[in-house]
């Protein structure tokens, strides 16, 4: 596999294709070329080849791509197969939203426990996950070697609950508090999601819709 610099365009979209071919699966079919794909998802058939020639070479000319050896190929490259194990830190209305709706088993991940400062809500469960206190947080990451915690705090403790993480030993931040973290060990992972940057995309392009039509 190809492990040269690889765009982040190309990255986001593997997770795309993994929902398109378990559509694919589901209908029944078995195979699909990059023609047929680039007309279902609105990419060019040459696009798709080259994202996936950053990783290898997955499919034959005038053959396509076996649906499912192409989804296993990507869950690899992903990192599904891998079992990561995850925490969540601040059970507020995102984090217990997380829990309750986000199938992580599906994606390959395995989902442990919550953690939240709250005494009172200590000891119990959200869809049958323990919510433990934070002040056992950072011996339960070390005893059970923890991958990846989901930072759902408010913005004010953000940072200060990073650096907690990290110095804990996690390998990898989810994090939602709205605020750009930054670590201070380059070996670990920062995903920052900004639900508003979706919004002003979306805003973006019904604008531009909106200019072409006055035009």
């Amino acid at each position: 596999m190809k492990r040269d610099y690889i765009s982040k365009n190309v990255i986001r979209r593997l997770p795309r294709y993994v929902r398109k071919l378990d559509d694919l699966a589901k209908a029944g079919i078995e195979r699909i070329s990059s023609g047929e794909m680039g007309k279902q998802m609105g990419l060019t058939p040459s696009q798709i080849r080259q994202d996936f020639s950053c990783f290898g070479e997955f499919g034959q000319q005038g053959y396509g791509y076996n649906v499912k050896a192409l989804r296993e190929e990507i869950c690899n490259i992903l990192g599904i197969n891998k079992r990561y194990s995850v925490i969540l830190i601040g059970v507020g209305k995102i984090g217990q939203s997380l829990i309750e709706n986000f199938d992580f088993a599906r994606f390959g991940y395995d989902f442990k426990c919550a953690f939240e400062i709250r005494k009172e809500l200590v000891g119990q469960e959200i869809a049958g996950y323990p919510i433990l206190d934070r002040d056992i947080q950072d011996a339960y990451i070390k005893e059970n070697n923890i991958d990846i915690a989901i930072l759902s705090v408010g913005k004010e403790a953000a940072q200060r609950v990073a650096n907690t993480l990290v110095d804990s030993g996690i390998k990898g931040i989810w994090n939602f508090t709205d605020v750009d973290i930054e670590v201070s060990d380059p070996s670990v992972i920062v995903e920052n999601i900004h639900f508003s940057d979706s919004l002003l995309v979306l805003g973006y392009f019904m604008n531009s819709r909106d200019m072409e039509n006055e035009e």
